[in-house]
């Protein structure tokens, strides 16, 4: 199994050199359970982001915009509410049975040097294949961990598995929108003026489907430049061969 980690600017850095490093260095995986059994490469990946905070969140060049982005990170990151085909998001479960965003937000408006905070997506229960008759797929995004240093807010997630080329993009941007919001929160109450930090991410399955192969390897070719004139063409004005006539 392949360790790799990234130091990225800001969050589309972070999607380029997540891509590029599993599509040269992957080990390839054949998934044989799962949402989607195919062929995949895939790295254990740890990535850090220094500026998250720096805009655009989302390079043009993904699968997903700032407006998905917006709409993932307020329905299934902060809100608790799901659809009734939905046996859970992200946010019915930090807000049920207890509401951990709320509780986080008290904790830090009281004390700052708190390294309790940690916010659970993953259940026990999320180990069985089936739940309530179902076929159950256990969440992606496991933990949301947090911890303030030097005035600013840094969070630290765990993704099981994690979909380096559609996934990855809308999750880490969806986060620092998250981010913002939750030290707003905390500033208000605390009448603090944090700010908000880095980006950790580790995942021992960041992968590339199969069918996403082509996509990413156009995304990846080096752009050629214009041809340039060649050297004697720039001296003469005329072509090398005829030059020699």
């Amino acid at each position: 199994m392949k360790h790799v980690k990234i130091t990225a600017f800001d969050c589309p850095d972070a999607w380029f050199q997540a891509l590029s490093h599993i599509w040269r260095e992957g080990d390839a995986f054949q998934v044989g359970y799962g949402s989607e059994v195919t062929e995949t490469k895939k790295l254990n990946l740890t990535i850090e982001i220094t500026h998250p905070e720096n805009r655009p969140l989302v390079s043009d060049k993904a699968p997903c915009d700032i407006k998905y982005v917006q709409g993932y990170a307020l329905e299934y990151l902060w809100c608790g509410e799901k659809h009734e085909d939905e046996t859970y998001t992200y946010g019915s479960r930090l807000n049920n049975p207890v509401n951990q965003i709320e509780e986080a937000v008290k904790r830090y408006a009281q004390e700052q040097r708190d390294r309790q905070v940690t916010m659970v997506i993953r259940l026990p229960e999320d180990i069985q294949k089936t739940l309530h008759a179902r076929r159950h797929e256990p969440p992606c995004l496991s933990l949301i961990d947090t911890e303030i240093l030097d005035g600013k807010m840094h969070l630290t997630c765990y993704f099981r598995s994690w979909d380096a080329y559609a996934g990855l993009p809308a999750n880490i941007a969806g986060l620092q929108l998250f981010n913002e919001a939750f030290v707003k929160d905390i500033n208000r109450l605390g009448n603090l003026q944090l700010e908000t930090g880095k980006l950790i991410f580790h995942s021992k399955n960041c992968h590339i489907y199969q069918r996403q192969f082509k996509l990413v390897e156009e995304l990846l070719k080096p752009k050629t430049s214009e041809k340039k004139p060649r050297l004697a063409e720039t001296i003469t004005g005329v072509p090398e061969e005829t030059n020699k006539r």
